[in-house]
């Protein structure tokens, strides 16, 4: 064989082998621009609407490159199948096994979800995908949908179960149908077949498909579904979501960070009712004494934080426990009488109380001339009886305003003036911080000076309309800011259902109602377990962008 021979055979085998690696891995192209396309199914197998379906897997092809673990995470098959599939991949496509034969005369729904996500640029699936066949003679066809209302509703998972003679526990069993609602909110439950539903909206952050009250966010229905050969179709079954988490707050440390202070850390975000004095107390079990605590706040600590100032002398090589009478965390979950013992330490208290932050922001010119509350949040507890006397209220020409202050808690308070104020006019609130002391003694020789200015009352918007209730117990109307304020407006509509918002600061606004069949004013969500249902909802299909000085009239609203 001549040299030129061996140098063509080497080449022709580079180029075989690298051809063979191509088609081996069927890899997506590289290079281009920024990939923002979301990827969808073209093709399924079998057809949707097969009957007498006899083979043990389904194929998809999909227009892109998909993440094949994206893949698996967003098949859900009702009813459900027990075992893992097994996955076959050529390229684009997949082909799917079941772990098991599929049972005989029964509907199966095929849900490809909206976690499925392209191999370039991790583009979600714009809208669940559903295809259904049966392994008998007929189709079901009975079919529930609505919209999950939630800032990004993609991927929540909508669980269906069938109404039988005992309870339904979503966290303990799994649901008999599953979909999931797309970037929009929307979903569809199809194939079911004629019976009675309760089903949940569930953010089922483990992919269990088991509620888990500890991490899911749930949707409770406002009524259950029944569907019959003459009733297959149930629209309009939305979902409001909720944080259900029944695990009690605990006590977790307690720590001295100098002789006057100590830093609280709860297991939860704890309610505002726990940042009270009283709520605690220190015993010292080597000196067997018991001591209170003079001041509790939060300060700029986290939300599942407090600090809480004494006076008392305790040695740090004593044993000394903090004892807690009730804590309560923000869903109103409440465990009593606990306790933590006490890092203890010697280090001399130094703090100083300072202003950290205000609301609204000094020299802002954005408060109102009505009802307008001035909050100051201080970096350490103070005397609240003698910060009172600490404060003045002026106009610039230093006429004075008359006022009122209430403290949050030992280092959070409002100043609030006691009539209206003139718009579009400059106002100053003086904290001398002489009188702002800790449990130390300790304090700022100097005047912390607010300055703020009031709104022009005709930059205020609104909206109005009529309510068609067609029958809604006792309707209230919300308007829910979209913008960084999410502004909240409640009310009730005439009995004519004439209603109005007034004094609305500008900006996008969602209406919608709710039928407050509990009259609590609020909306309930309702609860899992023991089951209770939610109250009835709707929105008004339009977004309403309310322009300072120029109130939407005309508004129609009917109850759905």
């Amino acid at each position: 064989m001549d040299k030129f021979t061996k140098v063509k055979l080497k080449y022709l085998t580079v180029v075989f082998l690298v051809i063979s690696w191509q088609c081996a891995n069927q890899l997506p192209p590289g290079g281009g621009g920024v990939d923002l396309v979301p990827p969808k199914i073209e093709k399924a197998y079998p057809p949707n609407g097969t009957t007498n379906y006899k083979e043990n897997y389904f194929e998809l092809d999909f227009s892109k490159y998909v993440q094949k673990r994206s893949v698996q995470d967003a098949i859900f098959i009702s009813p459900a199948i027990d075992g893992e599939l097994n996955f076959d991949w050529s390229g684009t496509s997949v082909r799917v096994y079941f772990p098991s034969k599929l049972k005989e005369n029964t509907t199966y729904v095929i849900d490809i979800g909206t976690d499925l996500v392209d191999y370039n640029n991790g583009n979600h699936m714009a809208q669940a995908y559903n295809m259904t066949f049966s392994t008998g003679s007929k189709i079901d066809k009975d079919e529930i949908n609505g919209k999950v209302y939630t800032d990004n509703p993609q991927g929540v998972l909508l669980y269906a179960y069938m109404i039988g003679d005992s309870t339904i526990n979503p966290m303990l069993k799994k649901p008999d149908y599953v979909s999931q609602a797309g970037i929009d909110g929307s979903f569809k439950l199809l194939g079911l077949a004629d019976g009675s539903y309760r089903v949940f909206a569930v953010v089922d952050k483990a992919r269990t498909l088991l509620y888990q009250p500890d991490q899911d966010e749930i949707g409770i229905p406002f009524q259950d579904v029944h569907l019959s050969e003459t009733d297959t179709l149930f629209s309009g079954l939305d979902f409001l979501l909720s944080n259900q988490d029944t695990v009690k707050p605990r006590l977790q440390s307690a720590t001295m960070t100098d002789t006057n202070h100590l830093f609280i850390s709860f297991s939860k975000d704890v309610d505002t009712s726990v940042i009270h004095s009283n709520n605690f107390f220190i015993y010292d079990s080597t000196a067997k004494k018991k001591y209170d605590v003079l001041f509790a706040y939060r300060g700029n600590k986290k939300s599942n934080e407090i600090s809480l100032a004494q006076i008392n002398k305790i040695p740090s090589k004593d044993e000394a426990f903090l004892f807690v009478r009730k804590i309560t965390d923000k869903l109103g979950n409440v465990f009593y009488d606990d306790y933590s013992s006490i890092t203890l330490g010697e280090r001399a208290d130094t703090l100083k109380p300072g202003i950290f932050n205000t609301n609204p922001p000094a020299n802002s010119n954005q408060a109102d001339y009505e009802k307008q509350k001035f909050s100051f949040y201080m970096t350490d507890a103070v005397d609240s009886n003698l910060a009172k006397t600490g404060i003045a209220f002026t106009d610039t020409s230093g006429s004075r305003i008359p006022f009122a202050v209430h403290f949050y808690d030992d280092a959070s308070l409002y100043v609030y003036p006691l009539q209206n104020l003139e718009t579009m006019t400059d106002y100053i609130i003086k904290l001398d911080l002489n009188k702002f002391r800790n449990a130390a003694g300790h304090f700022y020789d100097s005047t912390y000076t607010y300055r703020f200015s009031t709104i022009n009352g005709l930059d205020f918007t609104g909206a109005s309309g009529k309510f068609i209730s067609g029958g809604t117990v006792n309707p209230i109307l919300v308007l829910s800011g979209i913008d960084k304020d999410k502004l909240v407006s409640y009310i009730k509509p005439d009995t004519n259902g004439n209603f109005k918002f007034d004094r609305v600061s500008g900006g996008k606004y969602v209406l919608w109602y709710f039928s407050d069949k509990d009259s609590s004013g609020k909306y309930t969500y309702g609860k899992a377990l023991p089951y209770k249902p939610s109250e009835n909802f709707s929105f008004y299909p339009d977004t309403l962008n309310l322009r300072p000085r120029w109130v939407v009239t005309g508004i129609n609203f009917p109850a759905k």
